[in-house]
C-alpha cells in the first residue's frame, strides 16, 4: 500500500499585522512560519513522524491525524490553511477526502497538496478536478517539500492581506458616506433659509432700486445659494442610497401632474439667463410606476444642468413621450455640449465642470440620476454634440393596463 495521506495545515493569527516589504524583499521572506499550523494526515506512523520533524524544524506548528475521517474532523477543529494529502488510505482515499472538504463551507478554502506515488496524467487530472492546488510526487526531498508548502502559504498570506485591506477600505468608505450624510443634513436646512431669503430679495429689487453693482452681487449670491442647496440635497440623497438607507416607494404617477411642477421651479432661474423653457407633451396619457421623489430628483438635475450649460437667450425643450414600454422625459439644451470622449462615462465619473455663467458642477448629480433611474426600473441616456448642445433623458416604466 502506498504511504498514507499527509495533511499539512497552516493557521494564521487573524490579528497578524499586514506584511510590508522593503525593496528586494519577497512576501515569503516576511512570513513568520511559527504563526502557521500544519495538520499532517497519514495512516503510516513513520510518515507522520518524518513530516512532523521536517516541518517542526522549519518552525511550523504541527498537528496530526491518521486517516481521512480524522483529517476532516481536525480540519474543522483547527481551521487549517493547507493540507498535504496522501492519496491512498484505507478508510477514505485522499481524492474522496478532498471532495468532502471542498463541499464543506468550513474547509472548502483550504489549499491541498497531494503526496502520492501516482503520477500518470489521468491521476493528476483527477487530483486537480477534486480540488488539488499542487502535487508532490514520492519520493520527495526536504527542499522540494518546503518549497511547495511555502508557495501555498505565500498565497494564503497574500489573500489575508488583501481581505484585511478590503475590509479596512470598506469601513473607511462607510465612515466617509456617514460623514457626508451628516454634513449634508446639518447644512441643508440653514442653506434652504438663506436661499429663500435671497430669492425674495432678488424678486423685490432691481438694478434701479439698489444699483446695478449691488443687484449683480445679490443675483450672483442667489444663484450660488441655489447651487449649494442642490449640491447638499444631492449629497444627502446619494449617501443615503450608498448606505442602503433610502427606500424606494413605487406608485402610479401621471407625468402630466409631475413634470410641469418641476419645470415651473426653474422658471425664475432660467429668466436670470434669459432662457426660455419649452414644455412639450407628445402623448396625453403618461402614467408611470416610479418613486415620486426619485423621479423629480432626476428631472431637477437635468433641468439644472441644462440651464447651467446654456448660453443667455437660448431655449430648453422638455419633451414627454412614450417609447415602447417606457415613458421618456428628455431635457434638450443648445449649449456647450459634451466632448465625445466623455459621453460613455458621464453618468459614472464625477468631474468638476463649469457652466456658461461660471456655475460650478460636481458631477455628483448625474451619478445620482442614473442610480435613481435604475432603482425604479428605468435608465438614463444622453445624446450630445460638442458646441451644439445635449439631450439628457430618463426612461420610466409605464403602468401596464
Amino acid at each position: 500500500m502506498e504511504n498514507s495521506n499527509n495533511c499539512i495545515i497552516f493557521a494564521t493569527n487573524i490579528d497578524t499585522q499586514p506584511i510590508i516589504m522593503d525593496a528586494g524583499e519577497t512576501l515569503e521572506s516576511k512570513i513568520n512560519r511559527s504563526e502557521y499550523k500544519i495538520l499532517i494526515v497519514d495512516d503510516v506512523v513513520s510518515n507522520v513522524l518524518l513530516l512532523k520533524i521536517l516541518l517542526t524544524n522549519e518552525k511550523f506548528q504541527v498537528c496530526t491525524a491518521n486517516n481521512g475521517t480524522s483529517c476532516i474532523e481536525m480540519a474543522k477543529k483547527e481551521h487549517p490553511d493547507l493540507i498535504l494529502l496522501d492519496v491512498m488510505m484505507p478508510d477514505i482515499s485522499g481524492f474522496d477526502t478532498a471532495v468532502i472538504l471542498k463541499k464543506d463551507d468550513e474547509t472548502k478554502e483550504i489549499p491541498i497538496i497531494f503526496l502520492t506515488a501516482l503520477n500518470t496524467p489521468a491521476d493528476l487530472v483527477h487530483g486537480f478536478q477534486v480540488g488539488a492546488n499542487d502535487f508532490l510526487t514520492k519520493p520527495f526531498n526536504k527542499e522540494e517539500l518546503v518549497m511547495r508548502v511555502m508557495q501555498q502559504i505565500s498565497l494564503v498570506a497574500a489573500k489575508r492581506i488583501i481581505e484585511k485591506q478590503n475590509a479596512e477600505l470598506l469601513a473607511t468608505l462607510n465612515n466617509r458616506d456617514k460623514m457626508y450624510s451628516v454634513i449634508a443634513h446639518d447644512l441643508r436646512s440653514p442653506m434652504a433659509s438663506i436661499r429663500m431669503v435671497l430669492n425674495l430679495v432678488v424678486q423685490s429689487s432691481s438694478p434701479d432700486t439698489v444699483g446695478p453693482e449691488l443687484y449683480a452681487l445679490l443675483d450672483q449670491a442667489n444663484r450660488e445659494s441655489e447651487e449649494v442647496h442642490d449640491l447638499l440635497d444631492n449629497l444627502l440623497k446619494w449617501t443615503k442610497s450608498q448606505t442602503g438607507r433610502l427606500n424606494v416607494v413605487l406608485q402610479d404617477l401621471d407625468l402630466n401632474d409631475i413634470i410641469p411642477g418641476v419645470v415651473e421651479i426653474f422658471e425664475m432661474i432660467a429668466q436670470t439667463k434669459k432662457i426660455k423653457l419649452d414644455l412639450q407633451r407628445k402623448d396625453d396619457k403618461l402614467v408611470v410606476v416610479a418613486d415620486n421623489d426619485m423621479l423629480k430628483t432626476v428631472v431637477r438635475n437635468f433641468m439644472s444642468n441644462a440651464i447651467k450649460f446654456s448660453p443667455e437667450g437660448s431655449s430648453i425643450e422638455i419633451v414627454m413621450q412614450k417609447e415602447g414600454d417606457f415613458a421618456k422625459v428628455s431635457v434638450r439644451d443648445h449649449g456647450v455640449g459634451i466632448a465625445a470622449d466623455r459621453i460613455d462615462t458621464i453618468f459614472h465619473k464625477g468631474e468638476t465642470t463649469y457652466g456658461t455663467g461660471g456655475e460650478e458642477g460636481s458631477g455628483l448629480g448625474l451619478q445620482l440620476c442614473q442610480d435613481f433611474a435604475r432603482k425604479i426600473g428605468g435608465d438614463c441616456t444622453v445624446e450630445s454634440v460638442e458646441g451644439q448642445g445635449s439631450t439628457f433623458s430618463v426612461l420610466i416604466p409605464l403602468k401596464k393596463d
